[in-house]
């Protein structure tokens, strides 16, 4: 019998598989999301480094709400990491939201950084 976590990991691998094949030279948007938090980092696979990351830990982003597990803390860490991206020279991305749906706090942290000039 299936799990939730061995589902969440066979969707997990099945994403970043197909992100593998079609990525060529983009970076990647990487997103982990807790039940507290959620954290994307923008990853060069080649090189095997952070380029940059963003999180509900990050103190500007942090100081604006009260609870860090929202949508719209989410969209703030999504602008965040868009505003990082270009002050670092970069402009197109692929997202890897991992194992989670695109719905939710995902997708709202897609919308933001796609809303400050992230392309992906």
């Amino acid at each position: 019998m299936n799990t939730k976590k061995a589902l969440f990991d066979k969707r997990k691998l099945r994403n970043r598989l197909s992100i593998k094949k079609n990525i060529g030279s983009k970076l990647r948007l990487s997103v982990f999301r807790s039940n507290k938090h959620i954290y994307c980092q923008i990853i060069d696979d080649f090189k095997q480094v952070t380029l940059c990351s963003s999180s509900t830990l990050d103190p500007e982003v942090k100081k604006q709400f009260k609870s860090s597990g929202t949508i719209d803390a989410a969209e703030k860490v999504g602008k965040n990491i868009a505003l990082k991206a270009k002050e670092n020279g970069l402009k197109t991305v692929v997202f890897d939201r991992g194992g989670y749906l695109y719905h939710g706090r995902v997708k709202s942290l897609a919308e933001g950084a796609r809303s400050n000039g992230l392309k992906f």
